[in-house]
């Protein structure tokens, strides 16, 4: 089987890459390289996993960007993948804030790219698209939430589920270019034959993760508590997101990809069961680390939402599914990882 990952570089694609490459599957990395560049930082990051992946067996790195349509021809040409998982993308809101254009180029424009490139050399290929909760907007912000000492909560004890709305709602221009490419990869399957999973994800993540102000706030909380750095907290601390460790997301990439289901929108996180807040993974890095850090609050970030904790009961039943690593043993790992990369935090974002 071949398997060509966009953003391979990144978290999720690198370990897209190194599990598949590892079960001998010939893997495509393709990637531009351009994540700190996208959050305005002159560190290294994705670089670290683009070296780390040419000592993997099985693994062919390309370096370009979804958006050279002729070089991404090229490629999908001479590979001729079976499966691509497309995790290439702008993660960042506040990106898509300040630079509209750019945002719609990579995430919108991108994902037809690689679905074109995929349909011209295999008509009935798969493809699994990173998405992302941010297609349903502040719909979200309509379910009731409670209040408690570390968190809020919805009130039903339920998430977000695949039926929430997208319409009429503020979503960003993140989350609309965001929901362009989920629903061109929907109609894909739809109108032209390519199997699509199109995974709406909440907060994924793991080792080899290089988190920034704007994205990624696990590992960028993880990294400021090594570094002794402050941090700062938009709004009270109490706003709630479910994770989900990224080798549990490749687990339901590699059960979509590699089984029979029919092409579908799944919600994935952690669920109801693996929700933290700020104020909790601050404790949990205290804990874990030993070492307390100055904590600032500033003014809630426009377009944050209080609570957001995806209904996973839909891939769960469909994939034969669940997420196994809970929160704290997650946290647990990467900080174990960056304490022994010490020289990530070295050369980690000084903010």
């Amino acid at each position: 089987m071949k398997i060509l990952v966009t953003g391979g570089a990144g978290m999720v694609g690198s370990h897209v890459a190194e599990r598949f490459a590892g079960k001998g599957c010939q893997v495509i990395v393709y990637d531009n390289l351009m994540r700190s560049a996208i959050f305005g930082s002159d560190t290294k990051s994705v670089e670290y996993n683009w070296n780390y992946l040419r000592t993997k067996k099985n693994v062919v790195r390309v370096k370009d960007d979804i958006r050279d349509r002729a070089a991404l021809g090229r490629c999908f040409k001479k590979y001729k993948p079976d499966a691509v998982v497309h995790a290439a993308g702008q993660p960042g809101v506040g990106f898509s804030l300040n630079d509209p254009l750019e945002d719609f180029s990579i995430n919108a424009a991108g994902t037809i790219n690689v679905l074109e490139a995929l349909r011209d050399v295999n008509p009935k290929g798969v493809l699994v698209y990173c998405s992302t909760n941010k297609v349903y907007g502040d719909n979200v912000n309509q379910y009731p939430i409670a209040e408690a000492k570390t968190r809020y909560r919805f009130k039903s004890g339920k998430g977000v589920s695949e039926v929430c709305s997208v319409d009429m709602c503020g979503h960003t221009p993140y989350g609309v270019s965001k929901l362009t490419g989920d629903l061109y990869a929907q109609d894909y399957a739809k109108t032209l034959g390519i199997r699509t999973g199109v995974f709406r994800m909440s907060c994924i993540y793991g080792t080899r993760q290089f988190g920034f102000e704007d994205q990624g706030w696990i590992a960028w909380f993880a990294i400021r508590f090594l570094q002794g750095k402050p941090i700062t907290v938009y709004g009270d601390g109490k706003q709630v997101r479910d994770v989900l460790w990224v080798g549990d997301l490749v687990n339901a990439f590699e059960k979509f990809m590699t089984g029979k289901c029919p092409s579908n929108v799944f919600n994935m996180g952690g669920g109801p069961a693996n929700t933290l807040s700020l104020l909790e993974l601050i404790g949990i890095l205290q804990d874990l680390t030993g070492r307390h850090v100055k904590v600032r609050f500033d003014a809630w970030r426009k377009f944050d939402q209080k609570v957001y904790v995806s209904d996973i009961a839909k891939a769960c039943q469909a994939l034969e599914w669940r997420p196994r690593v809970a929160a704290k043993e997650g946290i647990m790992r990467v900080v174990e990882w960056l304490m022994a990369n010490k020289r990530i935090l070295q050369h980690a974002d000084q903010g």
